[in-house]
């Protein structure tokens, strides 16, 4: 596939206009679609504010900086997406909409056109199901902030030509990004290793260990994470953490891992949402007191290998499940959300040993299916071998 093939993406809000300005950046001609004519203008404005802060800060000149923004066209209506090689859709996280779309699109574009999902935990096999033409559907999940954050998780459907697989990490790479290649399952690899640095610090907190302040400060001073579980969800905005949280869990047959929790979900019916709503775990006005944390060594660290240990266990999993490599799972935790080491390795640094018997404790303890060894983790904590 060409470098410089035409680039449709379709929804111009905040990861849309992102991938729309990576593809532009690096040379494409890129019509960003979106039904919403305010939307578009709102794209636009923002596209033009960023490069202008880029040639202030040296990164482009004022000519290329046009000349980026002049491979950007915005458009309503899917007509204009006819003459597209690849078209990336990056609209709600609706599988019957996004089917829809999808359907739409087959009937306007050439049949050697690749059509991508920028879902983060839905189906790319049910996507495509949508489709006559259903082996060039492929998932490319962006991380926002897209232009950012080098991560992409290229995800194939059964059914999707191994060709396209090929084409599209290779053009992932002339874009400047990191492709990993996923299996198409609930929430492929980051948004479900990532599960528990959620679920268990909301977790540690509704048995009323910490509080939320007091696990952010645990997982940042002992975990050397650059925002605690509570600052990033409420960064994230608690309906779309949730949302993703509800997916991966009745994706997976309801597995007690995934299982959400009704601290969230109460925030979201109070629609406390976060920084978007100005209030969630923490209040964002101008005069708001940021509680303090119970800055308590043994505490801390007790927090943080219990989030620790089941973070490794997922990540385990996701290799036991053949989900990636052990080289692409750990580059997606680092590279996609910033861990400050990839979970296997970090694995291998403290003792699988380590992590299984935190968890093992907490499986005594409580009874419950969620504090369940992955057969992997196990065996090597049996056999002392490491993952690297």
């Amino acid at each position: 596939m060409s470098e410089k093939i035409g680039v449709a993406v379709i929804g111009s809000g905040t990861m849309g206009a992102g991938i729309a300005q990576i593809a532009a950046t690096a040379g494409h001609k890129v019509i960003l679609i979106d039904s919403n004519d305010s939307a578009l203008d709102i794209a636009k404005s923002s596209h033009e504010k960023i490069f202008a802060r880029l040639v202030e800060k040296g990164k482009f000149s004022e000519t290329q900086a046009n000349e980026i923004l002049g491979n950007i066209n915005y458009h309503i209506g899917l007509n204009e997406v006819c003459d597209c090689s690849l078209v990336i859709e990056a609209i709600v996280e609706n599988i019957e909409i996004k089917q829809k779309l999808f359907s739409e699109l087959e009937l306007i574009l050439p049949k050697n056109s690749v059509i991508a999902s920028n879902t983060s935990s839905l189906s790319i096999a049910s996507i495509a199901a949508s489709c006559d033409f259903s082996d060039r559907v492929i998932g490319l999940h962006f991380f926002n902030p897209a232009p950012l954050l080098p991560l992409v998780e290229v995800v194939p459907s059964l059914l999707t030509n191994p060709i396209i697989v090929d084409d599209m990490v290779a053009l992932m790479k002339t874009w400047g990004k990191i492709p990993v290649l996923a299996k198409d399952t609930p929430g492929f690899i980051v948004n479900r290793v990532a599960r528990p640095f959620y679920g268990e610090s909301i977790r540690i907190y509704e048995e009323g260990l910490a509080d939320f302040a007091t696990i952010d400060w645990a997982l940042k001073t002992f975990g050397g994470f650059r925002m605690g579980p509570f600052e990033l969800m409420d960064l994230i905005g608690n309906d779309i953490n949730y949302t993703v949280t509800e997916t991966v869990f009745k994706e997976f047959y309801y597995d007690a891992r995934y299982k959400p929790s009704f601290t969230q979900k109460r925030m979201v019916e109070a629609k406390l949402l976060g920084r978007k709503s100005g209030k969630g775990y923490y209040t964002y006005a101008a005069d708001a007191e940021r509680e303090m944390p119970v800055e308590n060594e043994e505490l801390g660290r007790q927090i943080f290998e219990r989030v620790w240990a089941m973070l490794v266990n997922e990540a385990a999993d996701a290799l036991f499940w053949n989900i990636a490599s052990k080289e692409d799972i750990d580059l997606a935790m680092t590279k996609g959300v910033n861990y400050p080491k990839g979970l296997l390795a970090w694995a291998d640094e403290l003792g699988p040993d380590k992590a299984v018997e935190i968890i093992e404790k907490l499986r005594n303890k409580f009874g419950e299916e969620r504090y369940r060894v992955s057969p992997i983790l196990k065996q090597k904590s049996q056999l002392q071998e490491r993952f690297f």
